[in-house]
């Protein structure tokens, strides 16, 4: 009678907490949604297919990519912020979502800090500001110079209102004192066709998905935006080397469920992503579009997000960035 009892009051303890006793032994038991905010063809898209690829044979369960863009990254927010916390569905994401997107738009529909639970950073790339090949500028000084002479002619193409490299492209646009057309798109997909097609001049973008154009003559790379110069492309300047220090923006992919997703998922899903991480095979194909793992902990995540916030929210201030 004893055990019953026990056993009664370890059970109600549990249903208090919201957690059942068998959460991590039972997940995942059907497959893992994992939203990606911005369209198919970006770097999110194509790291998240290649990361997931692995969390399937991880987890034993498949991982469904869902891609729902739009919003700099908002929409695919928005949807997994209202979603069950159960563990099944989950959005992996830049900054747009989690950080740059709310700071800017008071209407997007959730609070990052209170929607979310963090699990992980995942990676982290290099970014390259390139022009296209007509453009007469051969580094960011010549790009300053065409802009001064031609006033409001350049045209900066950038992946969503909100987003990094949109805040981007307005830091460099107040550093230089320049006047020039910030252009959005619904991501690098449409981005980089609207660039090829001369509806813009110039864009910064993750390695990942810009290199391959800059191999085959389309792009023109001129700077890489952060403190150290890219391996595969050694002979472009860093932003810091061309005299714009405050332009440092790795492009970086994390992951979060909805808030009160139970902390014995988080840390299985913490653990599942870092050994999908750690199989050389995905190592080396990430490491083949240029990103650079980065595993952590929930904790770390949080940190970096705060600290992301931090960073931009005074360019916002500076630049009257604010969707109406």
């Amino acid at each position: 009678m004893m055990r019953v009892l026990v056993a009664a009051a370890l059970l109600a303890g549990y249903a208090l907490h919201g957690v059942a006793p068998a959460h991590a032994q039972n997940y995942p038991n059907r497959p893992i949604k994992v939203v990606v905010p911005f369209p198919a063809g970006g770097p999110t898209d194509g790291m998240a297919r290649i990361i997931s690829d692995r969390l399937h044979a991880v987890l034993g369960q498949p991982i469904v990519v869902e891609n729902r863009g739009g919003a700099g990254g908002g929409i695919g927010g928005k949807f997994v912020a209202e979603a069950d916390p159960d563990g099944y569905t989950l959005l992996m994401t830049p900054g747009g979502a989690l950080t740059t997107g709310p700071l800017v738009n008071p209407n997007i529909g959730y609070d990052p800090v209170k929607v979310f639970t963090a699990i992980c950073e995942l990676i982290e790339t290099p970014q390259i500001v390139s022009v296209r090949p007509d453009l007469p500028a051969k580094s960011l000084a010549d790009v300053v110079a065409y802009a001064k002479a031609n006033p409001g002619k350049l045209k900066w193409g950038m992946q969503g209102f909100g987003t990094g490299p949109h805040l981007f492209a307005e830091m460099f646009k107040l550093d230089a004192g320049i006047n020039m057309l910030i252009v959005p798109y619904r991501g690098t997909g449409p981005l980089l066709n609207a660039i090829l097609a001369d509806e813009v001049q110039m864009l910064v973008d993750p390695s990942t998905t810009s290199l391959p154009f800059i191999q085959a003559g389309k792009l023109r790379p001129i700077a890489i935006a952060g403190a150290e110069r890219y391996a595969k492309l050694p002979e472009v300047p860093t932003t810091i080397e061309a005299g714009f220090p405050k332009l440092q923006n790795p492009f970086w992919l994390a992951v979060v469920a909805p808030a009160g997703t139970p902390r014995d998922i988080i840390d299985k899903l913490n653990n599942a992503f870092r050994q999908a991480l750690a199989v050389p095979d995905t190592r080396e194909r990430l490491a083949a579009l240029g990103a650079e793992i980065k595993i952590g902990t929930p904790q770390d995540l949080d940190k970096m997000l705060a600290a992301d916030r931090a960073r931009w929210a005074p360019v916002i201030e500076a630049a009257h960035i604010k969707v109406e």
